[in-house]
């Protein structure tokens, strides 16, 4: 199936995305592989929902034009603008107004945002818990979905989710935003007068977006938002939305925690075509993410014998992965979803798995320095984060390329975590690729002693002792 190309994005229907116990019904099978199949073309799909639960969408986007008309009232105030910093990310709450892109939104996030007006004049969006968990619900259930399709075990990403319901004193990581784009008067009728070198700056300003997220939900009242498929080309995706849909597409986190074989939507909205509008573009966009204390690694992929390439080998901090910038070039000509099909049957399911798995034995295998370098990271980084947990601090790590590039600079990021937690001058921190491969094996055989009988690595006796000379001043430091 995965080579007949599908005409348009995939409709599936929530309902029958919703798993039953046993073995999975045809229209779940059918449901799944639509699903999956339109976002390994597509990198989206549309979901339908039930009537009543249209309703409640479409109650929430009169509201968000509602709130978004009353704004002319207020006075504009800079904790209104939006600072992009990356360091927020899971504490956004409340209004937020970015100028440059003709963009205003309210952030609702529950356990931060107040649903009660802050004030006598300002009432946020009507509806907004019951949307939130409406289309939270719907993102688990995509998710899920995934996962059956890529062959894995049920819930394969509970553990980095949020708690449903969430428990006292937590914060959603996910987060419900009503959006509003080119609003006439939210800059005035001078700004709707563009050039047209102007209308391309702006059109290029929304150019390659990827969201963070692990599933994101749009429903929007006007056509606007462009992904790009599988060729590479930009296809409108919400030109022809019924009252009961939305469109669902992948983002980085799903990626990163799938080791790339789920593809992120690079996305825009196309704002030129809304100059004329009276009144904007109003939208309601629920990102449903990791939470930031946990790790996006790609153990279960592993478990459902995928091959997981090098750059994913190691697990990530959610919160250092939503803080470092993504290239987009690093993203394409990648396997994928279409990839695989959903196996039909027992004896169907062994053959997919012996295929994929004499797929990935003709994968080169990852040469020893290299192995080395990788398990000696891991093995750091563990035990940094220890000493980091044990004394409060909060750590921020370099990638490799970064690393490198500020072995000397005072003011790293990795600079500024030694001094905090007092780490031995002229020891490698986090990224020990500056360490010969005997003092790499030295290193792995101080803190997980045995570990070169375990792994096939052939070495001499002398030069295991002169790596276990290299890194024991360093073990001490850390015992001290």
């Amino acid at each position: 199936m995965a080579g007949n190309g599908m005409p348009t994005l995939g409709r599936v229907k929530v309902c029958d995305l919703d798993p039953s116990e046993g073995l999975p019904s045809d229209s779940y099978k059918l449901a799944v592989t639509t699903l999956s199949q339109s976002l390994a073309q597509y990198s989206a799909a549309i979901i339908q929902f039930p009537a009543s639960d249209g309703a409640l969408l479409r109650s929430g986007l009169d509201s968000a034009r509602l709130y978004f008309h009353q704004r002319d009232s207020y006075p504009a105030t800079n904790s209104m603008i939006h600072t992009n910093d990356s360091r927020d990310w899971f504490k956004t709450s409340g209004y937020y107004a970015d100028p440059q892109s003709w963009q205003e939104s309210f952030e609702y996030r529950p356990g931060l945002t107040l649903t009660e007006p802050t004030n006598s004049m300002e009432f946020p969006p009507s509806g907004l818990p019951d949307i939130f968990a409406l289309l939270g619900k719907a993102a688990r259930v995509v998710l899920d979905a995934i996962g059956f399709y890529l062959n894995l075990r049920s819930c394969p990403f509970t553990e980095i989710l949020d708690n449903v319901p969430l428990r006292n004193g937590e914060i959603s990581s996910s987060v419900l935003s009503v959006c509003c784009y080119a609003r006439p008067s939210f800059h005035g009728a001078q700004h709707h007068n563009l050039t047209e070198d102007e209308q391309l700056l702006l059109y290029a300003d929304h150019d390659h977006q990827l969201d963070k997220s692990l599933i994101s939900f749009v429903k929007s009242d006007k056509a606007g938002l462009h992904i790009r498929d599988m060729h590479g080309q930009w296809i409108l995706v919400d030109a022809d939305l019924g009252p009961q849909e939305a469109v669902v597409y992948p983002g980085l986190a799903l990626y990163q925690a799938t080791a790339g074989y789920v593809s992120p939507a690079v996305h825009r909205t196309d704002l030129n075509s809304m100059q004329e509008s009276i009144e904007g573009r109003f939208s309601l966009a629920f990102k449903l993410m990791p939470k930031s204390t946990t790790n996006l690694s790609c153990s279960e992929m592993r478990a459902a014998g995928h091959g997981v390439e090098a750059q994913f080998q190691l697990p990530v901090s959610v919160d250092d992965f939503m803080q470092r910038p993504h290239s987009n070039d690093e993203l394409f000509n990648r396997q994928t979803l279409q990839s695989f099909s959903v196996p039909q049957s027992e004896d169907g399911s062994m053959k997919q798995l012996k295929k994929r798995r004499k797929s990935d034995s003709r994968c080169k295998p990852l040469p020893p320095s290299k192995r080395l370098r990788l398990e000696a990271q891991r093995v750091l980084k563990e035990r940094v984060q220890e000493i980091a947990d044990k004394k409060g601090i909060k750590l921020r790590f370099c990638n490799l390329k970064e690393c490198e590039n500020n072995h000397n600079v005072m003011n790293s990021p990795c600079a500024n975590i030694r001094r905090e937690i007092g780490w031995p001058h002229g020891v490698p921190f986090v990224h020990p690729h500056d360490l010969p491969n005997k003092a790499k094996i030295g290193f792995l055989e101080t803190y997980e002693p045995g570990w070169s009988e375990t792994h096939d690595m052939e070495l001499s006796l002398s030069e295991t002792a002169q790596g276990n000379q290299h890194v024991t001043n360093c073990n001490h430091s850390f015992t001290q």
